[in-house]
C-alpha cells in the first residue's frame, strides 16, 4: 500500500526558510511525478511546484525564484526548499505523487509565516 508522508513544516519569520520533505513508501518505483500543493484557510488548493518522472521542474509564478523542488530517488523522497518566505505562503502544504496512473496524497504539513 502506497503511503505519502510530509514533514518539515513549522513557524518561521518573514524572510526565513523551511525545507519540506515528502517520503513515499509501499512502492518499488523510485521516479514518479510529484507535486507540492498548498491550501490556505478559505482558499482552494493550488499547485506550487512539481517534478516530472524525468525531473522536469515547474513552478507557480508566486513562488518562482524562491522555492526549489528536488528528488532523492534512493530514499524515495521529494523535497521543497522554501526561501524568502512571505506571510502569503502560510498554508497547509500537501504532497501528491502519481504512480501507475494513480494519485496519492499525504496528510499535509502546516507552514506559518509570521513575525
Amino acid at each position: 500500500q502506497v503511503r505519502v508522508v510530509e514533514s518539515g513544516g513549522g513557524l518561521v519569520q518573514p524572510g526565513g526558510s523551511l525545507r519540506l520533505s515528502c517520503e513515499v513508501s509501499g512502492t518499488s518505483i523510485s521516479t514518479y511525478y510529484a507535486g507540492w500543493h498548498r491550501q490556505a484557510p478559505g482558499q482552494r488548493r493550488e499547485l506550487v511546484a512539481s517534478i516530472s518522472s524525468n525531473d522536469n521542474e515547474a513552478y507557480d509564478e508566486s513562488v518562482k525564484g524562491r522555492f526549489t523542488i528536488s528528488r532523492d530517488s534512493a530514499k524515495k523522497m521529494v523535497h521543497l526548499q522554501m526561501n524568502s518566505l512571505e506571510p502569503e505562503d502560510t498554508a497547509v502544504y500537501y504532497c501528491k505523487v502519481t504512480l501507475d496512473f494513480q494519485s496519492y496524497w499525504g496528510q499535509g504539513t502546516q507552514v506559518t509565516v509570521s513575525s
